[in-house]
């Protein structure tokens, strides 16, 4: 059984893309990195809880088939930005700062002046949840 599923996690791992934008921080490098780590002995790894082994294939595969995403069409390929999804993924790539590439990023400019907002967006570690510095 376990090289069953050492085999679907394998497939998987090919059919996952790799960002290479994302240096570090990419989730198909880092699947990779924890299917060798988890199956170290390859087919012949015992698994020590194979229900929870099964439950973590299970949504590894609905996210790589992007289930939620036909289960919830969004009505509008947009968010409250205004960005497209090229720009946001210029703006999340790594080593490239932000800041510089889109000045005015929001499409109407609608936050200038308004900084309450960013703070109330700001993490319990004390980090904000934005996704580039903006001065107002």
């Amino acid at each position: 059984m376990a090289a069953g599923r050492y085999r679907r996690f394998l497939k998987l791992c090919e059919e996952w893309p790799v960002d290479d934008t994302k240096r570090g921080r990419d989730l198909g490098a880092y699947l990779r990195q924890r299917v060798a780590q988890a199956f170290r002995e390859g087919e012949n790894t015992q698994i020590a809880e194979p229900e929870a082994c099964e439950q973590m294939y299970q949504s590894l595969a609905r996210i790589h088939s992007n289930y939620y995403k036909h289960k919830y069409p969004r009505p509008r390929d947009t968010s409250f930005s205004g960005l497209s999804l090229e720009e946001y993924k210029l703006i999340l790539s790594t080593g490239i700062e932000s800041t510089a590439l889109l000045p005015g990023w929001f499409a109407n400019d609608s936050l200038r002046g308004h900084r309450e907002l960013c703070n109330k967006t700001d993490m319990l570690d004390g980090k904000t949840c934005g996704i580039a510095q903006r001065k107002f």
